[in-house]
């Protein structure tokens, strides 16, 4: 009876298709061009099973303005099929490459109708649950300068400025250091100049075994007075 039980249920999941899981697609959000140049759109996908033998992409256009949207491209069965009868005539060039899960498109000689929005979808079977992705295009005769270039070069302006005060300020820091030690080279040098001229000055004191000098003084004029009345009181009559 358990036999029979386990044969049946792996008849039973045998038999239970396979299910799909959600497919993820990728496209860019903005794509600026001028009038005359060829642009890349890119779209590609990202999905838990290998890439499938029957891998397809789509190419849907939307102008601007408008509610209905017109298919030009589609790759079925390893085979591109461009749509040969609508604006994108003899200008759309299938550049993917589905093994890589790839589904690019060139689009060539661009004018200013083509501004708009492109939409791809991408099935790999059994994963075709996914929601398409889209791109707008706009094409100009001059492609305007964007935000982020604006931005960065704000950014990279402060940046240099900050660079710059910060050599300056070590610049001023080593000027200053280098003219402090020079002001005490020069006074340590002043100061040594002044001790040697002393020493040159300083004579030395004499010798106690040379003769010494005797100085004779003037006799005091009270004490010669003493002595003359002392010798007329003695000799007197």
């Amino acid at each position: 009876m358990l036999t029979f039980l386990a044969l049946a249920s792996v008849v039973l999941l045998g038999i239970v298709p396979e299910q799909s899981q959600a497919i993820v697609i990728y496209t860019g959000w903005e794509r600026h061009a001028l009038v005359g140049s060829d642009i890349r759109l890119s779209c590609s996908f990202f999905s838990w099973r290998w890439t499938s033998e029957d891998v397809t992409f789509s190419w849907t256009y939307r102008p601007d303005g408008s509610r209905d949207s017109i298919s030009i491209f589609h790759y079925t069965g390893g085979a591109p099929y461009v749509d040969n009868k609508g604006p994108f005539r003899d200008r759309v060039e299938f550049v993917g490459n589905p093994g890589r899960r790839d589904g690019s498109i060139l689009i060539k000689n661009l004018d200013f109708n083509d501004n708009g929005t492109f939409t791809c979808d991408a099935k790999n079977p059994p994963d075709i649950v996914g929601r398409p992705s889209s791109v707008r295009l706009l094409v100009f005769e001059k492609v305007p300068i964007q935000a982020g270039v604006i931005t960065g070069a704000i950014i990279g302006s402060v940046l240099g400025l900050l660079v710059l005060i910060v050599v300056i300020y070590y610049l001023m820091r080593f000027l200053v250091a280098r003219r402090v030690f020079s002001l005490s080279v020069s006074k340590h040098g002043k100061k040594k100049k002044e001790g040697s001229q002393q020493r040159q000055l300083w004579t030395p004191p004499l010798s106690p075994y040379l003769p010494k000098r005797t100085v004779s003084l003037p006799p005091h004029p009270s004490l010669s007075l003493v002595c003359l009345s002392l010798s007329r009181s003695l000799f007197s009559p």
